[in-house]
């Protein structure tokens, strides 16, 4: 089914993507900023399912990537994307029928819509991660078997890199390289694919989740929790629970490699008020441990709330003393596989854990 995103739906799934991504995904704020410019110059952006793409549909998603803490430092125009998108149509010698995000999380959620209204394309109602990721290679398209390159980064100043790879591990360190040279942000197009791969390797109806999450926030009355619950419910994630109340004592960062690792410690409140959580993230959240032992990994999603206002909190946003709920989403099946789990599952991060699924709610 097809509907029309405006400022408004954006203003939407930026907030609902913020739940989504874990943390990461590049500033919300920023994303959001870029699209409603976008919209609001060109007009609105139809949302199509993968449903109504022909076979032989040519989509090329669009998306920022680098540390999301520079992001905030050097806002895009909203045409970088764009020019990385048409390299990319230069070489295969075709032209996009369509965007679509690779992950559905800050800025990256919301940066596609901005593509499709300065080319006048539709956005695809689905991604390749379900969530937010640090690297390329962690996308569904990737482990079901699609191609990354080519693919192109640009820059804010009209620098474009064309990077052609053997595997999509590759694209991920050369693109990191270049998106370290290019000020530690970059714009890239990559995982070009017919609407038949889209369907077999995309995870449906993202956008429009983050859509029904965002506007769910944001005209609930009471408590953020239950109208979370209540949107994911029905999805082909699991309904979310809470994993955590407390007080945010300390948040240690560093930027390297293109990333933002670090962890944030939590003491509990209420029924939490004798324990201790550590949230460990590189730029989106992995793992969470409450007194040394682990409640969630990735890729099941792990996002913070403000306790007061129920909006979810970025990974750069995060402070000392903000009182914050922690809760936990399941993440669909085509994220739990065997294969998906070699790619993103807790070890291929460095976690000393073994994936366990958030179980449903009794």
């Amino acid at each position: 089914m097809t509907v029309e995103i405006g400022v408004e739906e954006i203003e939407d799934i930026a907030l609902g993507a913020t739940v989504l991504g874990t943390g990461g995904g590049g500033d919300p704020h920023v994303g959001k900023l870029v699209a409603k410019q976008a919209i609001e110059e060109f007009g609105p952006v139809e949302l199509v399912s993968p449903d109504e793409l022909d076979a032989e549909d040519f989509v090329v998603p669009t998306a920022q990537m680098g540390a999301p803490t520079v992001s905030v430092e050097k806002l895009p125009s909203g045409r970088e994307a764009v020019t990385s998108m048409e390299r990319v149509e230069r070489e295969l010698g075709k032209t996009a029928d369509a965007t679509m995000p690779i992950e559905c999380g800050g800025i990256n959620s919301t940066f596609p819509f901005a593509v499709a209204a300065r080319r006048g394309l539709p956005v695809v109602d689905a991604d390749g991660m379900g969530r937010a990721f640090p690297e390329l290679q962690h996308e569904t398209f990737n482990i079901y078997g699609v191609s990354g390159t080519p693919a192109a980064v640009s820059d804010e100043r009209g620098n474009t890199c064309l990077i052609e790879t053997d595997d999509n591990d590759q694209l991920e360190w050369l693109a990191r390289g270049v998106t370290v040279r290019m000020g530690g942000v970059g714009y890239v197009s990559d995982y070009p694919m017919t609407g038949a791969q889209v369907k077999e390797t995309a995870i449906p109806g993202t956008m429009s989740l983050a859509r029904d999450l965002g506007r769910a926030l944001r005209v609930a009355e009471d408590d953020a929790m239950d109208a979370v619950r209540e949107v994911t419910r029905e999805s082909i994630y699991g309904e979310a629970r809470s994993l955590f109340e407390g007080k945010i004592v300390d948040v240690q960062r560093r930027t390297e490699r293109g990333f933002v690792f670090g962890h944030v410690d939590i003491d509990g409140l209420d029924e939490d008020a004798e324990s201790e959580m550590r949230i460990e993230f590189q730029n989106e959240n992995l793992g969470a441990t409450v007194d040394g032992s682990y409640v969630a990994t990735v890729p099941d999603l792990i996002t913070v709330l403000d306790r007061e206002t129920g909006g979810p909190i970025p990974t750069e946003s995060l402070r000392y003393g903000a009182r914050v709920r922690v809760l936990g989403i399941r993440t669909p099946e085509i994220m739990r596989t065997p294969a998906a789990l070699d790619v993103w599952g807790p070890g291929s991060f460095g976690l000393d854990a073994t994936y366990e699924p958030l179980a449903d709610l009794p």
